[in-house]
């Protein structure tokens, strides 16, 4: 008996054991990964002023795809008003910042908890639409929230919409725009961090699960009109920081800055750097900006080099670059059923 209960006692040791050495293995993977990527970013971007303009707009694309990927592929709910998510963000902290004098930090808070409460009175005024009738309402809200900015009340600046904002600040410093740019990617980083490891947790895969079988999830005692209403939060939170960050970049902000062809990109930015993981997010933002902007010899043409960029990788490689990444690595150490069963975990 005796032996039982120590057997049953080191069996649940090394299990934990097991356990700790899988999440210290996860978190090594991630430093490394993060610290690859704004090494890699960095070498990339230079001293070059015009790179780190488009470094900071890679930043801003990549936390609003961060935003649409909690509810859209992880939940499969495909809510087409986060441009007026990152528009909530941008003008917090540009109202915080001139008509207040306090912190424009404070924006930043109330821009995520403002949008989140707008994502959930919407989420919960079309929770029985789904589909093209889901998309085609929020794409409708989107759309009226950019012209009631232009002509709704007088603190939204109209259509010259807010300058003069305040100089970023960390306790009295007010770091070079270089160091901003580092931050930023470290911003980026840490959510993308998040957003994985959301992703992998148990609300994660269920709400994954409830996505793909709704009817199982509801004979397991799981709601999946709630679990897509905290998606749509968190995502709507996620991507006003993306507005917050663009104001804090530029200084100033207007209803033009983000209009619906962000949110048809964002849309394509997992697709292009793989769904089944939040680090495709920022890295088809990445390969957006640099294929539309900072293309040598194809200015002006760089929405056409996306479309055929995408439509390559739906054929050639359908989980994306990282996806293909993984597979490539998968077929040299011989590890492909594995790869196979995480290719397909976020498919919507």
């Amino acid at each position: 008996m005796l032996t039982d209960t120590s057997r049953r006692s080191e069996s649940a040791a090394s299990a934990r054991s097991a356990r700790t050495n899988r999440s210290l293995k996860n978190i090594a993977v991630e430093v490394g990964i993060t610290l690859a990527v704004v090494a890699g970013v960095l070498l990339w971007m230079g001293p070059s002023l015009y790179r780190q303009d488009l470094v900071f707009l890679a930043a801003t694309y990549s936390l609003i795809a961060l935003g649409m990927y909690i509810p859209f592929v992880m939940a499969g709910s495909l809510s087409m008003a986060y441009s007026a998510y990152a528009a909530i963000g941008a003008y917090a902290v540009a109202l915080i910042s001139v008509k207040t004098g306090l912190s424009m930090w404070w924006g930043w808070v109330i821009g995520s908890l403002v949008a989140a409460v707008v994502a959930v009175i919407l989420a919960l005024a079309t929770q029985k639409l789904s589909g093209f009738y889901l998309a085609a309402v929020t794409l409708l809200f989107g759309i009226a929230f950019e012209h009631w900015l232009i002509d709704g009340p007088s603190f939204t600046g109209g259509s010259a919409g807010i300058s003069g904002v305040e100089a970023v600040t960390l306790f009295g410093w007010q770091p070079p725009r270089y160091t901003l740019v580092v931050l930023a990617i470290l911003f980026v980083c840490a959510i993308a961090v998040i957003v994985d490891r959301l992703r992998k947790s148990v609300w994660g895969l269920t709400l994954r699960a409830a996505r793909d079988n709704k009817n199982a999830g509801r004979s397991s005692g799981v709601n999946p009109a709630h679990l897509t209403v905290i998606a749509l939060a968190i995502g709507a939170a996620i991507a006003s920081t993306g507005g917050s960050l663009f104001t804090v970049s530029v200084q100033a902000v207007t209803p033009e800055t983000f209009t619906l062809s962000i949110v048809f990109l964002a849309i394509f930015m997992p697709i292009i750097g793989g769904r089944n993981s939040a680090w495709g997010a920022p890295l088809g933002a990445l390969i957006v900006v640099i294929v539309t902007l900072n293309m040598p010899g194809y200015q002006g043409s760089g929405e056409l080099l996306l479309a055929i960029a995408v439509l390559l990788i739906l054929v050639i490689a359908p989980g994306g670059v990282i996806g293909w990444v993984s597979a490539a690595f998968g077929r040299l150490t011989g590890s492909t059923k594995s790869g196979s069963v995480e290719e397909g975990s976020d498919r919507s």
